[in-house]
């Protein structure tokens, strides 16, 4: 794993795989992490993220992109082992990002977030692509700080 990672290579990677159609938000996401932090992860955490895209198998509920989020942070501090304490830390985490999104936004809700937009639409898009970036981003600067890795922002 890298000890230096560039934060905005990150959300911009993540970003682009969802413009090009590569991957949904809440892949992109954990794509960007793995490849960007060099890291060992299984490739089926990547498709253990696809069906979290347009709000949870497509009901609308919980962003996507917050989602994949969570993935990544649970996939660096999440337990494997029932019992242990280290999931308080992850649920700590994980409110983190989902309270930067609220706070952001206002709520974690796709159907909210998207009310009157065509899902076919470029607005919707350009949406989905942008909080794919800001989860992406912050999700990064999570594990940086969590890892105490040097983080870059160019």
């Amino acid at each position: 794993m890298k000890k230096e990672i560039n934060i905005t290579k990150i959300r911009q990677d993540a970003e682009e795989l969802f413009r090009k159609g590569d991957f949904y938000c809440s892949e992109a996401i954990v794509y960007s992490i793995k490849n960007n932090l060099e890291i060992n992860m299984p490739d089926e955490m990547v498709a253990m993220a696809s069906g979290f895209p347009v709000g949870i198998g497509k009901s609308k509920c919980v962003c996507g992109a917050v989602s994949g989020g969570i993935l990544s942070l649970g996939y660096f501090f999440g337990r494997t082992k029932g019992g242990d304490p280290k999931v308080a830390k992850t649920l700590e985490l994980a409110n983190e990002l989902q309270e930067s999104f609220k706070n952001n936004h206002k709520v974690l809700c796709c159907k909210i977030l998207t009310k009157g937009m065509d899902m076919a639409s470029g607005e919707h898009k350009t949406q989905c692509i942008s909080f794919t970036g800001e989860i992406a981003q912050k999700s990064a600067e999570i594990i940086a700080r969590e890892l105490e890795l040097t983080m870059i922002k160019e």
